[in-house]
């Protein structure tokens, strides 16, 4: 009875940090990147994501839901690690050994229930082994980091990029995807649904090929233009 009390008092907190962090996640995604409203919409974001994360776990521990919980644990651990990207530290600190430690523990958590799930044969184990494998790998990114003594430049970008943006995603999927009470019958349009839901997947694509693959290939290019005039001059002063 007590939890049947808890969890209603738990549940509008946990709606509104949702509904923050989709207006502040879709206004970071399409903000001009590194623009004030960018910086700020997106530290919004992280502050209803982690509300939003961890009220849904802890609901999802009173009423219990294996796969609410690994969603909200490990959302909540990227964004803070993305926000903890973008902040200027020379060195890795205890908090980043606290938070792999943490996604590690996550990890371990969602391939367990996903191998108990198997065992009944319920198709909820296919999440469960994918949130495992994402945040063993998004652990095993935290100790190259540390290892290195921190990270610069455009990794750094594509590692704050693809966290925030995966944490949209799970926002996106659980709200647009969820029980179809939770979508205004309004905008409840079966054939547009996946858009807003996988617009998080295309955003960060993109920008991830732009950072790794189009910056590089202008630097070249401008790198080559640079040397050419320089052959250049040199050639006609002889």
């Amino acid at each position: 009875m007590q939890t049947q009390g808890v969890v209603p008092a738990i549940l509008p907190f946990h709606i509104i940090g949702g509904v923050l962090a989709l207006v502040f996640g879709y206004t970071a995604l399409f903000a001009t990147k590194g623009a004030p409203l960018h910086r700020k919409s997106g530290t919004f974001f992280v502050f209803a994501m982690v509300a939003m994360s961890l009220t849904g776990a802890l609901m999802a521990f009173l009423d219990p839901s294996p796969s609410s919980q690994i969603a909200g644990l490990l959302t909540f651990y990227f964004v803070t690690t993305a926000l903890l990207t973008v902040k200027r530290r020379e060195e890795p600190q205890r908090i980043d050994i606290a938070l792999t430690l943490f996604a590690v523990a996550v990890a371990i958590f969602a391939f367990k229930a996903g191998f108990e799930l198997a065992r009944t044969g319920r198709p909820e184990m296919g999440p469960m082994f994918v949130f495992g494998a994402v945040g063993l790998m998004a652990a095993i990114g935290d100790v190259r980091v540390m290892r290195a003594g921190g990270i610069h430049g455009r990794r750094r970008i594509a590692r704050h990029l693809w966290r925030m943006c995966f944490a949209m995603w799970v926002a996106a999927a659980s709200f647009f995807w969820g029980p179809p009470g939770r979508v205004p019958e309004v905008i409840r349009i079966p054939a547009l649904l996946p858009i807003p839901v996988l617009l998080p997947v295309v955003v960060m694509l993109y920008w991830l090929w732009r950072i790794r693959v189009k910056d590089t290939l202008s630097t070249l290019m401008a790198r080559t233009r640079h040397e050419t005039l320089a052959l250049r001059t040199k050639e006609q002063a002889s």
